[in-house]
């Protein structure tokens, strides 16, 4: 907690990263690129999604809904840190600021919470799968949707609401490329114990329980698979689980690593950097992940691509 006289901040500064001038450069290029490739990336798993009619399956509905979040993810954070890469200008406004905790504590536990319905998803697959039509029709996808969503936004108000209450000394920095609700907790004048307390109950609630579900929900359909009798069975069984065991290994594993790991000044380098794998890293590598080895989304760019060809031939030809 820090003490000063004038408790009242408008401006923060951004830190970012502390680099030379060349290195400034460089992470511009590898920030910007894996801005556009996120951003392509889940625009095109989206709108296969939406319009290819094989696709419109549970797997592939929260697949969906975990583009949407992706694609807002990075536009949240990234352009911000690209203008201060590029500008030099590290300041950021109080309103401003407050609203990347928002969308980051939403958007977070949008991820964290749409990973758990697809876990969800492949358990009910492998694990029942005569009963499977049942129990994930629309209807229950499009709950469980609908409740990820709307506890993301509550608790991302939650999340401004606490932090935007906060005072903090004028000119503040922050020792993070972007408005990091854990960084504000460290600098703010006020007295933060409580709120790192809600911190702590909410890492339980939406980080710690889904991973719990899925870890839960994986040991059930390891067990199922290896009671397959023939190796094709099996193989086919861990085929349909790999792209999302991937992607929650990805996700998880930085966020772990974060917030187990003691607090220390050397190790704010370490979180920017692991913060920048799981915000960064993670959603422009799902596009991937869940494309390179699937044929049905494979065959549904295929089909796209040759639905699009036609058209533009016809319409070259008028």
């Amino acid at each position: 907690m820090h003490k000063c006289e004038n408790s009242t901040a408008n401006i923060f500064h951004i830190l970012a990263f502390s680099t030379s001038n060349t290195g400034q450069c460089l992470l511009f290029i590898v920030v910007l690129l894996m801005l556009l490739i996120t951003v392509l990336g889940n625009v095109i798993i989206t709108v296969l999604v939406c319009l290819v009619s094989q696709l419109r399956t549970p797997m592939y509905f929260f697949l969906g809904n975990l583009a949407i979040t992706d694609i807002m993810f990075v536009l949240v954070i990234f352009p911000k840190l690209l203008s201060i890469l590029q500008t030099q200008d590290n300041r950021m406004f109080f309103s401003s600021c407050m609203s990347q905790v928002y969308f980051f504590s939403f958007l977070g536990t949008s991820d964290s919470l749409v990973m758990t319905c697809m876990a969800y998803d492949r358990y009910v697959a492998i694990c029942k799968p005569l009963q499977y039509l049942s129990i994930m029709s629309r209807d229950v996808c499009i709950l469980l949707s609908l409740c990820s969503w709307l506890l993301s936004i509550i608790n991302g108000i939650i999340n401004a609401i606490v932090t935007s209450e906060l005072s903090f000394c004028p000119e503040q920095n922050i020792n993070h490329f972007f408005c990091d609700q854990k960084t504000l907790y460290a600098i703010t004048s006020s007295d933060a114990t409580n709120r790192n307390i809600l911190m702590v109950f909410q890492d339980v609630i939406v980080a710690s329980l889904p991973f719990l579900l899925i870890i839960t929900s994986y040991v059930l359909i390891i067990a199922t698979i290896l009671k397959i009798r023939t190796a094709k069975g099996r193989r086919k069984a861990f085929s349909s689980c790999t792209s999302h065991v991937t992607t929650v290994i990805l996700f998880y594993g930085p966020v772990i690593v974060i917030y187990a790991k003691p607090d220390s000044e050397g190790s704010q380098e370490l979180d920017k950097l692991l913060t920048l794998l799981y915000t960064a890293v993670v959603p422009m590598l799902n596009p991937f992940v869940y494309t390179l080895r699937n044929k049905e989304i494979l065959d549904a760019i295929h089909n796209l691509t040759k639905k699009g060809n036609v058209f533009l031939m016809r319409l070259f030809k008028e």
